[in-house]
């Protein structure tokens, strides 16, 4: 079905929802039309409806599999259980029942998973129907795959006599053949298949079998002499067409000392098709028994000598009361062409010569004629004797071609290791650009979060700063990028970017006019334009800001894809986007990568001519704007293609000082690209922890301000961050002066998180930091509870820094 091998028109259904829920889009792992097919009402518990597949040809199924309707997380409807039926000739229909009698199949508990199910007993068959069924009215939909080959043999039918119960040291061992899918009447079976042709073989002790949890006997199907009332067992095998029959193997039980023997003789007729009589004359075999005393089970070969038939019809002779057969099998083929039976016979007699020999004997309507054909050997097969192979095998072609598959895959494996060891080598020369190229040192080679175990307390920031040139101290701008560096702090205009943020003067205004404010690192207020100057201790410039970049465009570009709310757009809140050239980017440094993308420094050249750009900044003329470039790999799957364009309207609504813009994208052609304002500030662990020394914690920020930045976090996220919110808090109150439990090892700290899954009293809690009140830790305490339920919600936790913390000073 996944791979087409079955056509769309031998697919069909009772009925269907729409034109895009039909029969065909029934397949298995595919997504086409709305996903599944879906009936076209409601299933009821007594419901007929079903998907019907064609094979065209007989075919040994040993597996089914069932899917529901994902349709890209829009779908609902899968099948909680099923019902198979099946058919040969596709009038007769037989339903599916397992080695137990069962006839309803597990489905699927939800719309994406696959649910597979082993067919025991299998099923030959050439149309197949899948009945999805409800313990209540409810809508269904599915998709299915069928498991298995081509049934070679061509039988579709045999008629043998009902097996018997033996009675075996006061126990009952039923001997029938319990998965016979045909009728049964009067103590015959005619119009199915069963364990005769099931490919199971059964064990030298035929009270023990191969399956698991059935009863005694279950691999052999026996019957008693007495009870049958006749020297022989008639059984009579129906093909599809006529064939020429070569061989016929029985696997046959020899327990000789519970009466259990194989049989010493069978007699063949052969018919051309059903209104044809008999064809003289019939096949009679002896069966030689020179190992009467071996209790192994045997298969026994009987050349048929290349006769044509459409119906055999085989009498198996009792050497004893019991005869126990467990398989079956003919080996035939459509080419009228009888083979030399002279050749067959010295074969047979190569590998088998102290068979003991016999004549078969073929009996004419003639009066005068009467001839004796070759002698065959009716040949007992054996374990561990080699089987006879053909000359002309083609098995050293087949080994010359396994050999040169399993070295085109070795090579393939080489390259693709070679060709990851060049990305990584071209990877990392690519995020360590020199300074005489690009005058411009960025540094974040991957995801991962580096963390300090030293108690030195000294904020390891994982950024490297850009240093400024003694050539290029004269230099202006406003804005820096790798072919113009920084110049110190006092000699910059005012007009710069850092300066123009209104979250420093609404911090600044915090500093200066709120409530209780609390004296400065420094005998004199500073300026505005001297923040970043004190922040970094007067020595070099401020950190570039990447990391909170990144952050902001994790989405699709980081290791987890996650789910972008879906917002309802309106003509006032989604303005156009617009599109920027694509050459216009320079590439500078890869800043970032993860699963599905990756975040570049680029430079937009003469920005100013770019009349679709949003540009915010008070760049001069001529000078190039560094911008942040988040590409998606062009080889993402379709969600996390979804997932950008969505992040990309979201993006595109955010009009907040607080937040980088997007400047533009570029959506024409692949790859996507996002294009954001690039900020050299840091993020708020850089400025909390550079802003002033750890001396002077509890007097460099006021309280109050902390609070404001604090309110502003974390605004309806889900239960499960407010623990790290805590964490977050904690961080804000202490300045950033260290890291969370930084007095223990990485492995202390995991041993600590045990603790708290535990609650066995034994978790250590970060403690107060100096500026914090009893309350507002309390509330921190709060977010660590372990259970969740307990934990506040964000809409608590803002009411409570917005009004109740505010007091608290």
């Amino acid at each position: 079905m996944e791979d087409r091998t079955i056509p769309d028109s031998d697919i069909t259904a009772s009925s269907a929802w729409s034109d895009s829920t039909e029969a065909k889009h029934g397949r298995l792992s595919t997504g086409e039309g709305d996903g599944a097919w879906c009936p076209a009402g409601p299933v009821f518990p007594s419901s007929s409806e079903y998907l019907q597949v064609d094979l065209r040809k007989l075919h040994f199924l040993s597996l089914v599999g069932t899917q529901g309707r994902h349709a890209d997380g829009l779908g609902r409807e899968f099948a909680r259980s099923y019902r198979l039926r099946y058919s040969r000739d596709g009038r007769h229909w037989i339903t599916w029942k397992d080695r137990w009698g069962q006839e309803v199949v597990t489905g699927n508990e939800n719309t994406y998973d696959v649910v597979l199910k082993d067919l025991g007993p299998p099923v030959i068959a050439r149309m197949v129907r899948f009945y999805p069924l409800a313990d209540r009215v409810m809508s269904v939909c599915l998709r299915v795959e069928l498991y298995g080959c081509v049934w070679k043999d061509g039988l579709k039918a045999y008629t043998a006599p009902v097996g018997h119960v033996m009675d075996l040291s006061g126990s009952p061992v039923y001997l029938n053949d319990s998965v016979y899918d045909g009728s049964k009447e009067e103590g015959v079976m005619f119009g199915g298949l069963g364990q005769l042709c099931d490919g199971v073989l059964g064990g030298n002790d035929f009270m023990e079998s191969k399956e698991l949890r059935v009863w005694p006997g279950y691999d052999y199907v026996g019957w008693n002499q007495e009870t049958l009332g006749q020297p022989t067992v008639d059984i009579e095998f129906h093909f599809e067409k006529t064939r020429v029959f070569h061989t016929m193997q029985v696997h046959s039980n020899h327990r000789h000392t519970q009466h259990v023997r194989v049989f010493n003789e069978v007699v063949c007729e052969f018919k051309a098709s059903l209104l044809s009589p008999w064809a003289e004359p019939a096949l009679s075999l002896q069966v030689p028994l020179s190992d009467l005393h071996d209790p192994s089970s045997r298969t026994i070969s009987l050349p048929l000598g290349g006769q044509p038939a459409q119906i055999l019809r085989c009498r198996f002779s009792f050497s004893d009361r019991w005869l126990l057969i467990s398989e079956i099998s003919f080996y035939s083929s459509m080419n009228t062409h009888t083979p030399d039976l002279s050749q067959q016979s010295a074969l047979v007699h190569y590998h088998y010569g102290s068979a003991a020999s016999i004549t078969l004997t073929y009996t004419c309507n003639l009066e005068l004629l009467c001839f004796v054909l070759t002698e065959f050997s009716a040949v007992t097969l054996r374990a561990g004797l080699p089987v006879a192979k053909d000359d002309s095998s083609n098995t050293a072609i087949l080994i010359g071609c396994l050999v040169g598959i399993i070295l085109l895959l070795l090579a393939i494996i080489a390259v693709i290791l070679w060709r990851q060891y060049w990305k990584k080598l071209l990877g990392k020369a690519q995020g360590s650009l020199s300074s005489d190229e690009l005058r411009v040192h960025l540094s974040v080679p991957s995801d991962s979060v580096v963390i300090n175990n030293t108690n030195t307390h000294t904020y390891s920031s994982r950024y490297q700063r850009i240093h400024t040139f003694p050539d290029d101290r004269d230099r202006e701008g406003e804005y820096q990028e790798p072919s113009t560096v920084l110049r110190p702090r006092e000699q910059r205009d005012s007009t710069a970017l850092l300066l123009n943020n209104p979250a420093y003067h609404l911090l600044l205004s915090d500093l200066t006019h709120g409530p209780n404010r609390l004296t400065n690192c420094h005998s004199q207020q500073e300026k505005p334009q001297n923040l970043s100057q004190e922040a970094s201790g007067g020595g070099g410039s401020v950190p570039h800001y990447a990391e909170a970049d990144i952050i902001s465009l994790q989405g699709v570009s980081g290791n987890n894809t996650y789910a972008v709310p879906a917002l309802l757009a309106t003509p006032t809140d989604c303005p156009p986007l617009p599109e920027l050239p694509r050459e216009r980017l320079v590439f500078k440094e890869k800043l970032g990568e993860g699963q599905f993308g990756e975040v570049h420094l680029c430079e937009i050249e003469n920005p100013q001519d770019l009349e679709n750009l949003e540009f915010p900044f008070n760049v001069r003329k001529g000078r190039p704007l560094l911008v942040a470039v988040k590409i998606l790999r062009p080889d993402a799957s379709k969600n996390a293609r979804n997932d950008f364009l969505k992040e990309v309207k979201i993006l595109s609504r955010l009009k907040d000082p607080n937040i980088i813009r997007l400047l533009g994208v570029c959506v024409s052609s692949d790859p996507l690209c996002m294009v954001t304002e690039y900020m050299e500030s840091g993020d708020l662990n850089q400025y909390l922890s550079h802003r002033c020394g750890r001396i002077n914690v509890s007097f460099c920020l006021s309280y109050p301000a902390l609070i404001s930045m604090a309110s502003q976090i974390g605004k309806f996220t889900t239960a499960s961050d407010v623990w790290a919110f805590g964490v977050t808090l904690w961080e804000m109150l202490s300045v950033c002066q260290e890291q969370p439990y930084s007095h223990m090892t990485d492995e202390q700290v995991i041993d600590n998180a045990g603790e708290f899954f535990r609650d066995q009293g034994r978790q250590v809690y970060l403690s107060r930091p100096a500026v914090c009140p009893q309350g507002l830790y309390e509330l921190m305490l709060s977010c660590w509870s372990r259970d969740c339920k307990l934990r506040p919600s964000f809409a608590y936790i803002h009411s409570f820094l917005t009004e109740d913390a505010m007091n608290m000073v």
